[in-house]
């Protein structure tokens, strides 16, 4: 009998090895244009003030009409800001590795969203804006190299839970995030289980676009506080289930499980322990449930109500 469910269960791994293998060829032989990286932070630190106009007409959407020329001019000559480039020309001197990971990325984009336009690519140095680390913009996607220079660099006086994902690795899970924003409908319901499968959705694209990277790397977790969430699932779904939070109006829950935060709140010891997020993360193994147990397409799955995710996905927590 062991030796039966063995087979079985080894000719259904095959069989999914095997189908994952035909959607990896079918993906590599989707055609894409080269991609072109151009480097804005490069023209624009290496360009003499007096030339500003002629990288204002080349540029003319990075330069708004109600900002003086001199606030540009000034950035030019810093000290601190020259330092800043010296040091993103220092990590990233050329761009043929940000070339291939668009390339790839966009290869599995259009794939499963054929209709996907192959985006130029711009480089900048711009406020440390973490919240803005990369843009994509329909045709266009916009990197701020400054905050990818490793978590350990001394430009960064950010929280730990930040600057964590300061690495260039980061850079296309970023991308993907953005990219989601254009392609997920935002649930209209506000209860904790409508936001958790709404992030989800955002992580199962990361799951089919970036299948090389790890699942610490698209949550933006370390190693360790993967498998705290894994180790600990059974004990975060009761905790929602048994104080009825799933269909909770209550903002406070959004904060405290989904956003990006030091470690999530549950008003317990094991506050400390915990990562951030973990309601994402619970969002993100419904959904992956769901299209375990269900024959859609990802654009169906982007399409589809939050409750009708949760009840057709027949998610269990591991225990």
């Amino acid at each position: 009998m062991k030796l039966f469910l063995l087979t079985i269960v080894c000719s259904l791994l095959l069989l999914s090895c095997d189908q994952k293998s035909k959607v990896e060829k079918a993906i590599e032989e989707t055609s894409v244009e080269t991609i072109k990286v151009e480097r804005f932070d490069k023209e624009f630190f290496e360009t003499s003030p007096k030339d500003l106009p002629k990288l204002k007409k080349k540029y003319p959407y990075f330069f708004s009409p109600q900002i003086n020329d001199t606030v540009w001019t000034n950035k030019m000559t810093a000290p601190i800001w020259k330092e800043v480039y010296a040091e993103v020309e220092k990590k990233y001197p050329a761009s043929e590795g940000i070339q291939s990971s668009i390339e790839a990325l966009v290869q599995h984009m259009k794939y499963y969203f054929p209709k996907t336009k192959t985006p130029k690519v711009i480089t900048l140095i711009s406020d440390m804006d973490y919240n803005n680390k990369a843009i994509y913009a329909d045709s266009l996607i916009i990197i701020s190299l400054e905050l990818y220079l490793g978590k350990e660099h001394k430009f960064y006086t950010f929280p730990k839970y930040l600057k964590q994902n300061f690495e260039e690795r980061q850079m296309m899970p970023d991308v993907v995030t953005s990219f989601s924003l254009r392609k997920i409908v935002p649930p209209t319901e506000k209860n904790l289980l409508a936001q958790m499968i709404y992030i989800g959705k955002e992580l199962y694209l990361k799951d089919i676009l970036l299948p090389e990277y790890t699942d610490a790397e698209k949550m933006g977790y370390t190693p360790e506080q993967l498998v705290w969430c894994q180790e600990n699932e059974n004990y975060i779904w009761r905790y929602f289930i048994e104080r009825e939070m799933l269909y909770s109006g209550d903002q406070k829950l959004i904060s405290r499980f989904i956003d990006p935060s030091p470690f999530s709140k549950f008003y317990l010891e094991i506050d400390n322990d915990s990562p951030g997020r973990v309601g994402a993360w619970i969002g993100w193994q419904i959904v992956r449930s769901y299209m375990e147990n269900n024959n859609v397409s990802a654009d169906q799955l982007l399409k589809a109500s939050a409750k009708e995710i949760f009840e057709q996905s027949k998610y269990k927590p591991k225990k």
